[in-house]
């Protein structure tokens, strides 16, 4: 089986290109591109990030790209990774290696010139594909292939001895089955039901970075069941209850024609518990951002009901927010999927928030004094105002 990328655009701009000749100008077709950018163009997925391998070692990389006046940063230099940066686009470089020593969180590696070694390496079959200078794919495990062809995901040699090597490789197995599978690969789903307990080694933000890319598949779900039958789920999310609400929200998201966001879909797993909440933003490391997103959902509990007039659920969505109004909404659907909600969730997504036209400074020059009776005061013409329906009229 042969493929060529050559006609890929982000193959043929100049900068691509100049950094790849920069590389094989020091060591001629020693270098060549991997993974991600190769497996999407041949999936036809967006290509983000572009990764070089080279046979160079650091040093070598690092004075091939000075010569072409491409800055080199040495951003992993321990591991053979050297950041070229050509018209301020950032290329990772790095130098083919093997291990020679993992405890399943980092490995130690000695650098080679063999790109099998390097393959032998890395996690799937798919994610070790080469292109070179003249965009021809190369797949030194002959399987890589056949599983873009496929739509599989399947680990390089012993699926155990892989995860071994990096537990992380669990979780990702299941994101790239979500995003890139139709279906779930036995050997390697019996191997991480195995070795599920190895994702407590696992730094805490490299969990979430995976789940939470996981999370926004188009179509996570039956990878989520499998996750929770295989004792995977509760291992990273210990947290989740039922996967109920989940379920239901695949069926939502058929009505709406178009994807949910991986937030909402986290919230289905879970309970709405401030204190939870909390807990679980602070053990995955989650942003200020993400931490106050789950908290204000928790505390906003019961505001909405199928019944609710427009007038009092415009006055809703103004005190919550249009985000945790459509959290609250989505969390609710999902419980009851067969009920219509469509309404309150189209108001949501649509309605544009009014501005409170009243500021301190207005009741300042009518003689209230600034302190903490002049926010009282704002805030009771706020929510008269409110119950006013947005109008200053007769208030």
């Amino acid at each position: 089986m042969t493929a060529d990328i050559s006609a890929a655009d982000w193959f043929r701009k100049r900068t691509t290109q100049t950094v790849l000749a920069a590389l094989n100008a020091a060591l001629p077709d020693g270098a060549r591109f991997v993974g991600g950018c190769v497996r999407n163009t041949l999936l036809g997925e967006p290509v983000s990030d572009i990764d070089i391998a080279t046979q160079l070692e650091p040093d070598e990389t690092i004075e091939a790209l000075t010569k072409a006046s491409i800055r080199a940063i040495p951003t992993g230099i321990e591991h053979g990774t050297i950041t070229g940066v050509c018209e301020h686009e950032p290329f990772e470089i790095t130098s083919l290696r093997r291990d020679v020593e993992t405890d399943g969180r980092r490995a130690v590696v000695a650098f080679t010139r063999d790109w099998e070694e390097d393959a032998q390496r890395r996690d799937f079959r798919m994610n070790a594909l080469y292109a070179d200078a003249n965009g021809k794919v190369h797949d030194p495990t002959g399987g890589g292939l056949s599983d873009i062809a496929d739509k599989k995901i399947v680990f390089i040699g012993e699926a155990e001895q892989r995860l071994r090597e990096d537990h992380l490789r669990n979780l990702r197995f299941f994101r790239f089955t979500a995003w890139y599978a139709d279906k779930l690969n036995a050997e390697g789903l019996a191997a991480c039901a195995a070795l599920k307990d190895g994702l407590d080694q696992i730094a805490a933000e490299r969990i979430w970075k995976e789940w939470h890319r996981l999370l926004e598949a188009p179509s996570p779900y039956k990878v989520i069941a499998a996750m929770q039958e295989t004792g995977v789920l509760n291992v990273i999310l210990p947290e989740t209850e039922t996967l109920d609400r989940l379920n239901g929200l695949a069926g939502i998201e058929a009505k709406l024609e178009g994807p949910l966001s991986g937030m909402q879909r986290l919230l289905t797993l879970l309970p709405q518990d401030e204190d939870l909440m909390a807990g679980l933003a602070g053990r995955l490391r989650m942003s200020g951002v993400e931490r106050d997103r789950l908290v204000d959902f928790a505390r906003a509990r019961e505001q909405f009901s199928l019944d609710m007039k427009d007038k009092d659920a415009k006055a809703t969505l103004y005190r919550l927010g249009d985000i945790t109004s459509r959290d609250v909404i989505v969390w609710l659907w999902a419980g009851d999927p067969d009920a219509d909600w469509m309404r309150l969730f189209n108001l949501a997504s649509d309605w544009e928030r009014p501005e409170f036209p009243v500021r301190g400074a207005d009741l300042i020059r009518q003689g209230y004094t600034p302190g903490p009776q002049l926010g009282e005061k704002l805030r009771e013409i706020e929510n008269a105002w409110i119950e006013n329906g947005f109008s200053m009229d007769g208030l």
